[in-house]
């Protein structure tokens, strides 16, 4: 058998081992490692297998994950969740739809100091949800608007996605950040406007309500949320002034928030070693991916897939165009089915020889790529984001309601793939002023 043959049936044994629902760093490691094994042999498979964890595990950009991780874990264990929904809540209750409007610029508050889609989607949910359904919101728009306003977290930096991403392609992280501001914001103020639009237009969806605020309230919720911003800024504004690498300023973030929680008594021993834990995690859980989806990557590239497919892409005169509609189609049917880390570090190893052949700006691929993976946290059968909604409402909302409840935000999201596609400079208008 050719390598190349290897190659492919190592390819089609990994679409198996996942369609039977076998977890996507085990499938990944073991197809790599076998495929290996048929190419190679035993020892060399055995020696890769012995220092890829190091190698991966050790590298600098990447311990950016676990400072970020942890800073997201601090600011919700400390309870600026509640205050930034709390005063997003006093500031919009008077607007058509004002409670979801709240969880959705709420998220985005939190999607700054979170990093992770499902980590703000499970914060934001908690408070967000029961308040909505108090006060007779419609089950699917409520559940709706935290499954998809939760997916902010993969666009505004400090995005986990984006720091995996600029590592494997080995493009600026920086640049990447900046390149999903622009595209994060637009998202936001997209389901807003729909929202918005559609309260007005059935006042049923989400009931107004009657509570009297002062201003002198509002100003005072707007006083309780301080740290945001100055996080924010410090996290940001050291990356940007040139103070610190964006892994040295995920631990100046991280210690930053621990300091004010600490400050402000907010930070119990108990909910500490809570932030700890969960920050581990998650890590483990990215880290156990990512070294499968790098031990794929050599696979494919000793069988000469990698090589092939450029000369197929070659010989072909494939268009951006046409590369473009691919991405999106296999990024819509996997995120379908599979977590969104999983996703991108399956595909990356395939699409990335494609994106060199043709000269394409792997910062704008970058944003297309969290893009949709926003898209796959929340489509059926599998959205990661809805489930996570679904683990928080229990039996009170049914699983076909949520679901239901996102094909407006869906749209949305549509609208602005074909924007991003067609007008690159949304990404790249930030990223191009600091280069």
């Amino acid at each position: 058998m050719t390598d190349m043959m290897i190659g492919l049936s190592g390819v089609g044994i990994l679409l198996l081992l996942m369609a039977l629902r076998v977890p996507i760093a085990v499938s990944l490691g073991v197809v790599s490692l076998g495929g290996i094994v048929a190419l190679r042999g035993v020892d060399p498979a055995l020696g890769m297998l012995r220092a890829m964890p190091y190698e991966f595990g050790a590298s600098w950009t990447l311990s950016a994950v676990p400072m970020f991780l942890l800073m997201g874990a601090f600011a919700y264990h400390s309870g600026l969740t509640r205050l930034l929904y709390d005063a997003a809540r006093l500031w919009l209750m008077r607007v058509p739809g004002g409670l979801a409007l709240a969880t959705n610029f709420g998220s985005a508050g939190f999607a700054a100091v979170s990093g992770s889609s499902m980590a703000t989607t499970a914060s934001m949910g908690r408070l967000a949800i029961p308040e909505m359904l108090r006060y007779g919101y419609d089950r699917g728009l409520a559940t709706g608007t935290v499954a998809a306003s939760g997916t902010l977290g993969a666009l505004i930096p400090p995005s986990i996605l984006f720091i995996i991403y600029g590592w494997y392609t080995e493009q600026s992280i920086s640049k990447l950040f900046l390149a999903g501001v622009i595209p994060g914001l637009l998202t936001a103020v997209f389901f807003a406007s729909m929202i918005v639009i559609r309260c007005w237009l059935n006042p049923k969806l989400a009931p107004q309500r009657h509570e009297q605020v002062s201003w002198a309230e509002r100003m005072a919720s707007l006083r309780a949320v301080w740290p945001l911003p100055l996080l924010v800024l410090g996290v940001l504004g050291s990356i940007y002034g040139g103070v610190a690498s964006p892994t040295e300023a995920g631990a100046l973030g991280a210690a930053m928030t621990l300091a004010i929680a600490l400050l402000q008594r907010r930070l119990p021993w108990r909910a500490f070693c809570a932030s700890l834990a969960e920050a581990l995690r998650t890590t483990a859980s990215i880290f156990f991916i990512a070294i499968g989806a790098v031990m794929l990557t050599r696979f494919l590239a000793m069988a000469g897939l990698s090589t092939g497919l450029v000369e197929l892409v070659t010989s072909m005169d494939m268009t951006v165009a046409w590369a473009l509609l691919a991405l999106v189609l296999v990024y819509l049917v996997l995120g379908m089915f599979l977590d969104p880390l999983g996703v991108m570090l399956l595909t990356l190893p395939v699409f990335l020889p494609v994106f060199h052949a043709l000269n394409m700006d792997l910062i704008w691929i970058g944003v297309l790529v969290v893009k949709l993976i926003e898209v796959g946290l929340l489509t059926p059968p599998v959205g990661m984001n809805v489930y996570v909604v679904k683990s928080v409402v229990g039996d009170q909302v049914a699983l076909g309601t949520v679901f239901k409840g996102l094909l407006w935000f869906l749209l949305c999201e549509a609208l602005l793939l074909l924007l991003l596609s067609s007008f690159p400079q949304l990404a790249l208008w930030l990223p191009n002023l600091v280069s």
